[in-house]
């Protein structure tokens, strides 16, 4: 499993590595929702979360799928922008600029990514004129609660007004929190963009991907980078370039933006912050005999991610609820799954923590 970008063709000057602000703020939230998918920022994290004003914090949680799964690519607006070709903005107005830029559909659809499992790599229908799309996004947020189905419902019913709130909530997260991180981490991602181009211009592509990361390659004959992760998809470098973008806050994601007509960014993460000691013999026999079915790895896969039911879990996997079930009820005695209901529906989570103990090689894994 494996996601694909076809560069056939792509010249090298058409290639940059530049950070950005939007991106990084993206993984800020991220980090802050989901503390459990980055151990080396938990001090980091606690004292941002300690000084956050009520407010802010609930307006956080208003739209957490925006960020809690990675981040949408609304946080990646340059890559939607209309010609292809666009690079990250030097700073968050210059980004946030260029969301305001992205059509009613291309937000919406970065929006409801993770919520409504949108067709993500080809044209598919989309969510502001397909009723049938429209009524899965309310479905499925109803799923995740009160407060995501409403937000859902203001998108769906008036995306200028969502842009506006996304807009104002990102000028807050920044004068609370983000301005202050930025400066310490800008200089960081600078150097090693700096880097990254000059291996580029020395000693071409395929030396610049394999210092970004092992888990990317590229095969010159077939002009094809393949990026190894726990899924599946392909795009191709069209009318634009491709973006490589460094972020310090995102260890272990390495995410790959191939969605349809966006212009392809692998962002890479900078550092490499220490995890957690292994488990002991007892506990690892146990929870990698249970990660021992190719059909439970890709279950994690998702439930690292974010909670999901039995039936929209049978749905991606292409299975019956049953079978889940199973598969569910073994993750779950080994520790590996936490199970919480909400209303008439119950969420099935992977317990990250739990987890980050089997070791960082199957951590890194399901999560890049």
């Amino acid at each position: 499993m494996s996601v694909h970008i076809d560069i056939s063709g792509l010249r090298q000057e058409r290639v940059a590595v530049v950070p950005s602000p939007l991106a990084e703020l993206g993984m800020a939230l991220h980090a802050l929702t989901e503390p459990g998918h980055h151990p080396g920022l938990r001090s980091w994290a606690t004292g941002v979360t300690s000084r956050l004003d009520t407010g802010l914090a609930d307006r956080m949680c208003e739209a957490d799928f925006l960020w809690r799964t990675t981040f949408s690519d609304i946080f990646l607006p340059y890559a939607g922008a209309a010609g292809g070709g666009t690079l990250p903005g030097a700073t968050l107005a210059e980004e946030l600029d260029l969301v305001d830029k992205l059509s009613d559909e291309q937000f919406v659809d970065a929006a409801l990514e993770f919520t409504c499992v949108l067709t993500y790599d080809s044209q598919g229908p989309e969510a502001l004129t397909d009723p049938a799309v429209r009524e899965r996004a309310l479905e499925l947020a109803a799923s995740r609660g009160p407060q995501q189905l409403r937000f859902t419902k203001r998108l769906l019913a008036d995306p200028p007004s969502v842009r506006a709130w996304f807009r104002r909530f990102v000028e807050d997260c920044d004068e609370a929190f983000f301005a202050e991180t930025w400066s310490r981490l800008r200089h960081q991602l600078a150097a090693d963009a700096r880097h990254k181009t000059d291996l580029l211009r020395r000693k071409g592509l395929a030396e610049a991907l394999a210092a970004m990361s092992p888990m990317v390659t590229l095969d010159e004959d077939a002009g094809l980078i393949t990026v190894d992760k726990l899924a599946t998809g392909r795009t191709a470098v069209t009318d634009g370039g491709l973006l490589l973008v460094p972020t310090t806050l995102g260890r272990p994601h390495l995410q790959v933006l191939h969605r349809y007509q966006w212009q392809p960014v692998l962002h890479y993460p900078v550092g490499s912050p220490a995890l957690a000691a292994p488990p002991s013999v007892e506990q690892l026999t146990l929870r990698m005999a249970a990660l021992s079915h190719p059909v439970r790895m890709r279950l994690c896969r998702h439930l690292a991610r974010s909670a999901y039911t039995t039936g929209e879990l049978a749905k991606t996997q292409g299975m019956t609820a049953p079978e889940i079930s199973r598969h569910l009820g073994v993750l779950k005695k080994a520790g590996l799954v936490t199970t919480r209901r909400r209303g008439r529906y119950v969420l099935h989570q992977l317990d990250v923590t739990v987890v980050a103990r089997l070791g960082s090689d199957f951590l890194e894994g399901i999560l890049r």
